[in-house]
């Protein structure tokens, strides 16, 4: 598959994107499928590197195309603006490999556009819903910024961006602390996120 990007105010007339994607096989009793998932399942959360590659209308809309403000230093940031929105994409093939190998990991959402609300119900069979919770992270400071600065509610800003969280693993509960200690070994910071909960809800913050 692949994906035409959706990049308003970016491309002029006559402009165009060049985009690639890869093809991957795989055996299909070895990988992954919702519909395993279970009520009480747990939710890992993998951190993210910043805003990876998402949200980016939303950050233009806010801070504007004023070229010195990107590189201005910001003492909250520890960075110019610019350095921290371009953070490159954390990559987590690896981790997902390693669990995957175990038998560890039931199902996966990468939170890329859409954020919370729209990527995790994916990884979830109907009449199950995601329960978050809040205190399991610390969001980062570029997204409390953005928040600020552009007065962003706050559903629209997890349904926008990863609020530092890149990805989210379901893994049975009698599973979760060897799923930690493997995704430690692999270099890791995981979070235990929450749980997975009867409903339709799809994620409840």
């Amino acid at each position: 598959g692949g994906e035409t990007a959706e990049m308003p105010g970016f491309y002029e007339e006559n402009e165009y994107d060049l985009a690639g994607f890869a093809v991957g096989l795989g055996d299909l009793d070895r990988m992954s499928d919702k519909e395993k998932v279970r009520k009480g399942d747990v939710l890992l959360g993998l951190p993210s590197s910043g805003v990876h590659s998402n949200g980016f209308s939303l950050i233009r809309k806010v801070f504007g195309n004023d070229g010195a403000r990107y590189h201005t230093y910001s003492g909250e940031l520890g960075a110019t603006l610019g350095e921290t929105f371009l953070t490159p994409t954390r990559i987590y093939v690896r981790p997902l490999l390693a669990l995957a190998e175990q038998g560890l990991m039931k199902s996966a959402a990468h939170i890329t556009g859409g954020g919370f609300f729209e990527n995790i119900p994916r990884a979830l069979p109907e009449g199950l819903s995601a329960r978050i919770d809040r205190a399991a992270w610390d969001v980062p400071p570029v997204f409390r910024l953005i928040a600020r600065e552009g007065n962003v509610p706050e559903r629209d800003m997890f349904n926008t961006f990863n609020m530092g969280i890149g990805m989210v693993l379901v893994c049975a509960q009698e599973d979760a602390d060897k799923a930690m200690a493997l995704l430690q070994q692999e270099g890791e910071s995981p979070v235990l996120l929450g749980e997975v909960a009867e409903g339709g809800e799809g994620v409840l913050l």
